[in-house]
């Protein structure tokens, strides 16, 4: 066991890697009851193909998705009502860069712990259940297209890249997930639900040598081999397109900028990088911003708007936008700040009132069970330690954010998604 202290939260992580490859992260949080479980896989929307047994395949869209949703099933009937007789809450996630299965408690904490270790590491599907699951998840899909927010980030991210799996949605189309079978389904499992590409975390007033004893004994005892994993060739610098413009049912238009930016590498230079755009984005146009004050004494803007800064499996890339009668002024607005930044430089009284601001937000959220077991989980898959946050957020200066504006908010960056209203016939 390797115990990390971290005086500055004032916490510890305790780390233990298994005979099978697991890495295991315990966070003690003594004297509180409830307890807090997630068992993931770096496994995700992004990985559709991957190499088994020396051949390449290609898998449908929306499988990891798709799996996460059947992995529930088991011989004996379904761990998310076993789970709730323990008075467990349990629910799952797929994102583009890993799938993740969870639940807090405050009793039963290790018969729920060995549930979950036991659904998760031993697949159950028919061919019957699989069809079914079909007409499930293709309402799902359904109901999320006719989102406009959730359509106008898929045309943003089609727009910024060409050959990117970035640019699937994570669930996929109802076309892609009808070609999805039982069989593929535990291919997936089998190559990507091994150990040592998995992380289980927990938090809570428990012992770590139990957690780490219970694991040893209910998972499988192989490693599972190292996972290739092809994420397209390199993007281009600039957009596939500039703009993309599609009607829906909205009241007013509801849009997306984006500004692609190169990948970061993995380890502590791809926290850094995190933290520094993220940093540069409230900075330019977050809420306390001049820039958003102004957008919004004009009426450009609302209390929809947002920013942030996102870190994908071999891309990277700002967004920016919300509700709003005339999103390309909104953009030119934010390119002629992001201008006026590098060349003015940031205002000082600002940059440590963001800086306060962005560092007690970050803080705060570690108080937060599931936020600590995504960080901690996002760390374990990226290479890097999400507890050192206050060392890396103290590294960073106010040049690196005008070094990041500088670099990647610009006009042979930017693409333009935006929803309009229907015109009437």
């Amino acid at each position: 066991m390797n115990t990390v202290h971290y005086p500055r939260l004032g916490d510890q992580a305790i780390w233990h890697t298994l005979s099978n490859g697991l890495p295991v992260c315990v966070i003690p949080k003594q004297g509180y009851s409830r307890k807090y479980a997630m068992f993931a896989t770096r496994y995700g929307g992004m990985d559709m193909r991957f190499e088994k047994d020396g051949e390449w395949l290609d898998t449908p869209a929306g499988i990891a998705h798709y799996l996460e949703h059947k992995m529930f099933d088991t011989a004996e009937g379904n761990a998310l009502q076993e789970l709730a007789k323990n008075g467990a809450e349990p629910n799952a996630f797929t994102s583009n860069a890993m799938t993740a299965y969870y639940y807090d408690s405050t009793e039963h904490f290790f018969e729920n712990l060995k549930i979950l270790l036991s659904f998760v590491s031993v697949p159950y599907f028919t061919d019957e259940s699989v069809a079914k699951e079909q007409g499930i998840i293709g309402q799902e899909i359904g109901m999320i297209e006719d989102n406009p927010e959730w359509q106008v980030y898929k045309n943003l991210m089609q727009c910024l890249y060409e050959k990117s799996p970035a640019r699937v949605p994570v669930a996929g189309s109802v076309e892609s997930i009808s070609h999805i079978t039982a069989q593929t389904l535990y291919d997936c499992h089998k190559v990507f639900y091994t150990p040592s590409n998995m992380c289980l975390v927990v938090v809570g007033d428990v012992e770590a040598e139990e957690v780490y004893r219970l694991a040893e004994e209910v998972l499988p005892k192989e490693r599972g081999s190292e996972i290739c994993r092809d994420y397209g060739e390199d993007e281009v610098p600039v957009p596939r397109h500039k703009e993309y413009c599609e009607e829906m049912e909205v009241s007013m238009p509801t849009f997306l900028v984006g500004f692609k930016c190169p990948n970061a590498p993995q380890g502590m230079e791809r926290m850094r990088n995190n933290v520094i755009g993220d940093l540069a984005c409230d900075i330019l146009m977050g809420d306390s911003s001049p820039l958003f004050a102004r957008l919004y004494s004009e009426g450009l803007v609302n209390g929809s708007f947002g920013c942030a800064y996102d870190l994908l499996p071999g891309v990277a890339y700002v967004y920016a936008g919300g509700d709003s009668n005339d999103p390309v002024a909104v953009k030119e607005a934010i390119l002629a700040e992001a201008q006026r930044l590098v060349k003015e430089g940031i205002e000082e009284d600002y940059y440590q009132r963001v800086r306060r601001a962005v560092f007690g937000t970050s803080i705060k959220s570690l108080n937060s069970f599931e936020s600590i077991a995504v960080s901690m989980v996002e760390g374990c898959f990226n290479g890097f330690d999400a507890y050192r946050f206050p060392e890396v957020f103290d590294s960073i200066s106010k040049q690196d954010l005008i070094d990041f504006i500088r670099d990647h908010i610009c006009e042979e960056s930017a693409a333009l998604s935006v929803i309009k209203p229907k015109e009437a016939e």
